[in-house]
């Protein structure tokens, strides 16, 4: 059986696929695709096994990412937490593995990757484990009662209601009205992190695609934003994909706040799930913080051919000797290294 590849971004025949597809999230959406391709000048393309000018049965989105810093290279999806290659049942996945062999020599990539929330692979095949994380998410299926009771009674229920008695100003919006606050905090955030920020155009991009699927709600205290996080949505999953907040004003219990009114709003407007993210197993303190909202854990396996070689640039032992330079940055120093930086790494 032959391969074809397409343009997600002008091949309406995604589009069909992605809205009626059970494993489809907002990481497979147009509008992240051309978000991506906008902010990264990366470049989109699907594999599928359905000749042209027929409905799409199946199909596995990438980018390729082009940089004379990393690499080129095959990614499904760059900055995506996940993306579940969309197949039907019995899908045989030998065409997959003989079409990223062969498309890797001709097109010369370092390496393709793929992450799957799972996907059964042969043991004869070159896609090996790559990078590891744990996945945290919440069905949204019993009552609210019942969530708010599994939610961590000390560090999250009493937090939510310390939060309602500060008398908050909580705001929700898809326009770019909010993003100057979100920004800000996430500077914030980044620099406590010793990591540079993603570019201010990114998150333009992001809600100009994706409309009202992509959302910022953030709480203010006296006109001071404290915390602020952004979720996408596709059908009924939610995903949240980034948070920030002012360290100096955590006792005001602003993210569990925020966490709550999603869990809370989600629900009432129908969604079945709310996708907490990726995290490092090195992060602990994050683990444990989705762990108190009541969220079901499991690990999130990235496949990569061929093997990698040595330690990725983004975690190598190079890039944790300048992080502690970051937090040094001047505002405008760290947005403009973000800008650099980002379409490097994917």
């Amino acid at each position: 059986m032959p391969l074809y590849t397409l343009d997600p971004l002008l091949d309406a025949r995604w589009d069909a696929l992605v809205a009626s597809h059970p494993d489809a999230t907002a990481f497979h959406t147009r509008a992240w695709l051309s978000a991506l391709a906008k902010t990264y000048r990366y470049r989109p393309v699907v594999l599928t096994s359905t000749e042209p000018g027929k409905a799409l049965a199946d199909g596995v989105a990438f980018c390729e990412v082009r940089s004379w810093l990393t690499g080129r290279r095959l990614i499904s999806l760059p900055f995506s937490d996940h993306a579940q290659p969309l197949l039907t049942d019995g899908y045989n996945t030998l065409q997959l593995r003989e079409w990223l062999e062969s498309a890797r020599f001709r097109e010369g990539w370092k390496y393709i990757e793929l992450r799957p929330i799972s996907l059964k692979i042969d043991d004869d095949s070159m896609l090996v484990p790559g990078q590891e994380f744990w996945l945290h998410t919440l069905n949204l299926a019993p009552s609210l009662e019942r969530l708010f009771r599994d939610l961590h009674k000390n560090c999250v229920q009493r937090r939510i209601r310390h939060a309602e008695r500060e008398n908050l100003v909580y705001e929700r919006s898809s326009s770019v009205n909010l993003l100057s606050d979100f920004y800000k905090l996430l500077i914030m955030t980044r620099r406590r992190q010793h990591l540079l920020p993603q570019p201010k155009a990114w998150f333009r991009n992001l809600l100009a695609e994706m409309g009202p699927d992509a959302e910022i709600r953030a709480v203010y205290k006296d006109d001071a934003p404290i915390a602020a996080i952004l979720s996408l949505r596709h059908r009924g999953k939610i995903i949240y994909k980034y948070g920030c907040s002012d360290e100096r004003l955590h006792t005001l219990a602003g993210m569990p706040f925020l966490f709550w009114k999603l869990i809370e709003e989600s629900k009432a407007e129908g969604a079945e799930q709310i996708d907490f993210g990726r995290t490092d197993f090195d992060n602990p303190g994050l683990i444990e913080f989705k762990d108190r909202f009541g969220a079901v854990r499991s690990k999130l396996t990235y496949l990569r051919y061929p093997k990698s070689e040595g330690t990725s640039w983004v975690r190598s032992p190079h890039l944790a000797k300048v992080k502690s330079l970051f937090a040094s940055f001047p505002d405008g120093l760290m947005s403009s290294m973000g800008n650099i930086v980002y379409r490097h790494v994917a």
